[in-house]
Order: structure tokens, then sequence, then C-alpha cells
């Protein structure tokens, strides 16, 4: 098959990479001609702007959007919507919300434009290993892109799957995100139990190879802290901001919707919000409560 892909970061090229290796056509397009060469220079073809992407696909067009979230989504379908037409499929294979996606996709429907979106997961590992692709939209549009699928999942019958009509393809990636988010938590909190052990000498990254083979806890996300670990066990040159995709957020806002309760994906989540927190101000008063109500001391300093 033939696709145009939009948006060469990272993930794009890489997921654009393992397409031409598996003998489809991509045409690539982004914002500067620097990520357009980084495709071209492994069998891609590139171009300089939307139009000209459309141009250089034979209709029925299938278009990938690899973008971020949010107002570029939209305005990348502003300028593309008049370009394509009707039997095309644009497909957003981003961390786009999923209520977003079932507006843009009855917009784009209005006129007889399919909209697909794909939860893609995989990181920088997906092109060696293969993408996890949660896949929302309709059943034909979704049907007719299986060569597309099968070449970026990890294999032709798994990692892939249509999950439901459009956005739970979104909504499922969302999730996975959230639970990702507690995931990653534990594992921190673990290691650094293990770490504050100072009597037993414990070294965390021999346990994290030991863990990875056997041990009920062993995982991909075990393997990367394994990984990490290796490197540096002090981590003393990582700043501790931990930074969020938002899709932690939106499950959580999810659970209160179904009253739900997911109380490890929400605290996961205040613990990232918490590591932005450079005056830890909160900390301080509950200081000064404590020296108010019981005459308890208090550290001063800057």
């Amino acid at each position: 098959m033939e696709l145009g892909m939009i948006g060469l970061g990272r993930m794009g090229a890489n997921m654009s990479e393992r397409l031409v290796r598996g003998g489809h056509r991509v045409v690539g397009y982004a914002r500067t001609q620097e990520s357009v060469q980084r495709v071209v220079r492994f069998g891609a073809e590139g171009v300089r702007s939307l139009a000209d992407l459309v141009e250089k696909l034979r209709p029925p067009r299938v278009i990938w959007l690899m973008i971020p979230a949010g107002d570029s989504v939209d305005q990348t379908l502003a300028t593309l919507q008049p370009l394509v037409r009707p039997g095309d499929t644009i497909i957003d294979g981003g961390n786009s919300y999923y209520k977003h996606t079932m507006r843009r996709a009855a917009m784009l429907s209005e006129h007889n434009i399919n909209y697909v979106d794909v939860g893609t997961s995989g990181g920088i590992w997906g092109l060696t290993e293969g993408y996890s692709l949660m896949i929302g939209g309709p059943r034909d549009a979704v049907n007719k892109l299986r060569p597309i699928f099968e070449t970026l999942a990890p294999g032709p019958d798994k990692g892939w799957g249509h999950v439901g009509p459009n956005g739970a393809g979104h909504f499922v990636k969302m999730v996975h995100n959230g639970i990702e988010y507690g995931m990653m938590q534990a594992l921190a909190e673990g290691f650094t139990i293990l770490k504050r052990k100072k009597e037993l000498d414990l070294k965390i990254d021999q346990i994290a190879e030991i863990w990875r083979h056997g041990s009920v806890v062993r995982s991909w996300l075990l393997d990367l802290t394994a990984r990490a670990l290796k490197d540096d066990q002090e981590l003393s040159d990582v700043v501790p901001y931990v930074a969020d995709s938002g899709e932690g957020r939106w499950t959580v806002f999810e659970a209160v919707d179904l009253d739900t309760a997911a109380p490890v994906i929400t605290l996961a989540l205040m613990q990232r919000l918490r590591s932005r927190d450079t005056t830890a101000f909160a900390d301080r008063l509950l200081a000064l409560m404590r020296e108010q109500f019981g005459g308890h001391e208090v550290k001063r300093g800057s």
C-alpha cells in the first residue's frame, strides 16, 4: 500500500521506516526539511507541503497523522479537508483525547472522508519490536488498512486490533497509559525502598536483572528500568521532574465520570504533579501547622 505520513518526529520517522521496509510506499511531510530528509534517506519520498503530499498519493488516499494532540490536529485537518476527496482516509495515530476524535470523525463523515483513530504504543523501540495498535473507526475502512497495521504491529496476527467505533482506539490507549502510570510508580517506589536500605548494601541494578527472569513482576518496563540502572544507579544528573502527556489525567477524569475507583492511577498522576513543585509550599505550610498546634520545631533556611 501507499500512504502519506504527516509528522516525522522520532516515532513518526520510525514508523515510516518500518513501513518502507515492509514494502509500502510512504510520502512524508513535516514542518522542517531536516525531518523530511531523515525519512528520504531510508527510501520514503519527501514533500514540502500538505498539498504536495495529497497530490503525490493515488486515490483513495490514506494519510496518517503523527502529530501532538490538541489544536495542531484540528489545524492540520482544516488544511487537509479541502484537499482530500470522498473515500479518502485520515488516520490519527497520536494521543488525541477520544471525545475530540469522535467530534473530528463526525465532521469528516459529512464529507464522506473516513477517520480512523489508532492508539499507538511502542515508543522508540517500535521500529525493531513493532507497535501495539488500538484501532477505532468504521470497520470497512479499518479492514482496508490491514496491510499497514500488519506491517507496523509485532506480527500480522498479534499486537493490533479493531477495538470499536471512532474514539475507541484513543480511549483504549488512554486507559493503557493510565495503567502505565501506576506500573511505573510502583517500580520507582520499590527500587527507592531497596536503595534506602543502606545497611544491606543492595545493588539495585543486580536486583533488577534478577527480577527480569522468572519473577511475577517481570515486564518490558522492568527491562527498561534495569537498562537505565545499569548505566547509573545514583541518577545524580537526572532532574526529579516527571512530565505527563495528558492521558493519565484523562483516565482519572473518566474514572470519576464513571463512578469507578482508580486510586493507583490517580495517586501516580498526583506524584507526577508533585515532582514539579519547586517551591513545596504545601510542605512548608504543613510544617508551620505542626509548629502552631504542637510547638514542633520548624527547619528554616532557603
